[in-house]
């Protein structure tokens, strides 16, 4: 393992010769040991910090230490910069926090460099994640822990995003409700690199309200001002922004655009915020234009902040996308919960690119590597009403026919083809019209000859079926058989 650099923690870690070599190995038991005894402390005592005086000590306190570290390791993730990842941490973890409870009272704790990873945007373009030391993600999420209870009671309801008890379900609940009402026109604001562009001053200000531990205040901000390492090498001062990828990253953003979230409730305005993304809600188009215009200017001017033109829009429930649904109100006054078209979109590209034309390995393989993305899609787009599981069977049953030309192209030849249909009980004769027909392999793929060779029973064992999925969610409850006739009673 490596030791920090001398401007960071010097923490010795399991090959260093004051570590002890063969710790590592069995240090791993006895951290996490450690770490639960310690962290049962903390609940045992509970907090007596207040937001004027004893924050830094409460975040510095061992079993807040310990419970932040276990909360890092559930999360693991990628190590940063020292190269050092979380079950190491954890390991040594027994000699790592008492060191780390004393610098972080001394003013001795200086946070390390932060990793800069481009990951691909959906939409195109690349989004830029920070990824802080272990060491530091921990510290980090010390402090969240004892900030979050500050703060979370001073936030508007219209905010779910990164809050407890709230998410994408209550946001959408609500953005349905007001679509219900008639407010049929949405304000849809898009902040063009928020967590690049916060204002650094700014936000140790709207911090100061209501922290009044200097050395607290003074700790962020060496978190804030961490240089940042380029894919490169390159390393980069921060004067702005707060790095996507830390604990403490989503909790500051809900911090500096609680600002916005008061103004537009002051201006008695509807919205719905989760996150950087938020959508307000008007009864008109001119109405909406009118928001638009005067809200780019309080972003631009109070909050320092940039709106995306490019994505930011007056549009309709049909046409928006939050989150990843757009809204149609029937004409009997419901909301149904739709998928955008950027989303539809998303979701077709993904699935051509899980099934390709040459796969380059087994079906068994590809269909495990399509469970695990569909699991993970439907868990967000579970929200969907009940009429959108007609566009699910869609894609189930394209799903299903590039799957069949995946084992069209795998058999390469016409006879290898047909032997291989007949092995699955196809008839002969239907199995050469389907291995000789004159077409391509995605005309064969729904033949007849291959619809049988591989039934929908054989995929629905194999394969997750959105359709089934939101079926089962809105699943009616059966009712039990009547036990009573007029005139007399079935015995039971």
């Amino acid at each position: 393992m490596k030791r920090v650099e001398p401007r960071q923690l010097c923490f010795a870690y399991a090959d260093s010769p004051e570590g002890g070599g063969d710790e590592q190995n069995s240090g791993g038991p006895e951290g996490r040991k450690y770490l639960l005894q310690t962290a049962n402390t903390r609940k045992a005592t509970g907090s007596t910090a207040t937001a004027a005086h004893g924050l830094l000590e409460e975040v510095a306190s061992p079993g807040n230490l310990a419970d932040a570290l276990l909360h890092v390791a559930r999360k693991k993730g990628a190590g940063g910069v020292d190269g050092i990842n979380v079950d190491e941490v954890v390991a040594v973890s027994h000699r790592l926090l008492p060191r780390l409870h004393k610098d972080l009272l001394k003013g001795r704790y200086q946070p390390g460099d932060v990793r800069r990873v481009w990951i691909p945007k959906p939409g195109g373009g690349q989004r830029g994640l920070g990824i802080p030391n272990v060491v530091d993600r921990w510290v980090q999420q010390a402090v969240h822990q004892i900030l979050m209870p500050v703060f979370e009671p001073g936030f508007h309801p219209s905010s779910h995003g990164f809050r407890p008890r709230r998410g994408a379900g209550t946001a959408i609940a609500e953005a349905k409700g007001y679509v219900a009402e008639g407010l049929t026109t949405i304000v849809s604001v898009d902040l063009s690199k928020f967590f690049d562009r916060v204002n650094h001053q700014r936000l140790l200000s709207r911090l100061s309200r209501q922290v009044k531990d200097s050395g607290l205040l003074r700790l962020i901000h060496q978190m804030l001002k961490a240089k940042v390492v380029m894919p490169d090498g390159t390393r980069v001062s921060s004067d702005e922004g707060t790095p996507q990828g830390g604990p403490l990253s989503p909790l500051l953003s809900n911090i500096v655009l609680d600002e916005l979230d008061w103004e537009l409730q002051r201006r008695g305005l509807r919205f719905v915020r989760y996150a950087d993304d938020f959508n307000i809600f008007v009864a008109s188009r001119r109405a909406g234009e009118r928001v638009m215009a005067s809200l780019t200017k309080f972003i631009t001017r109070r909050l320092r902040l940039k709106v995306n033109e490019d994505k930011s829009a007056v549009t309709t429930p049909e046409e928006v996308h939050f989150l990843g649904f757009r809204f149609y109100r029937r004409q009997d006054g419901g909301v149904a919960v739709l998928l955008s078209k950027r989303s539809r979109k998303r979701l077709d590209s993904k699935i051509r690119e899980l099934t390709p034309r040459n796969l380059g390995m087994s079906l068994e393989r590809c269909i495990k590597d399509i469970n695990v993305y569909l699991k993970g899609w439907y868990g967000h787009f579970r929200l969907c009403t009940e009429g959108e599981k007609y566009l699910l069977g869609r894609f189930d049953a394209h799903i299903r026919r590039r799957l069949r030309a995946i084992i069209v192209r795998q058999r390469k030849r016409p006879r290898y083809l047909f032997r291989h249909l007949v092995e699955r009980g196809v008839s002969a004769r239907l199995a050469a019209r389907g291995a000789w027909c004159d077409r391509g392999p995605w005309y064969k793929s729904n033949h007849r000859a291959m619809t049988r060779a591989y039934r929908n029973a054989w995929f629905h064992a194999r394969l997750f079926s959105l359709k089934k999925a939101l079926n089962e969610r809105y699943a009616k409850p059966k009712v039990p058989i009547q036990r009573t006739l007029p005139g007399f009673e079935i015995p039971t």
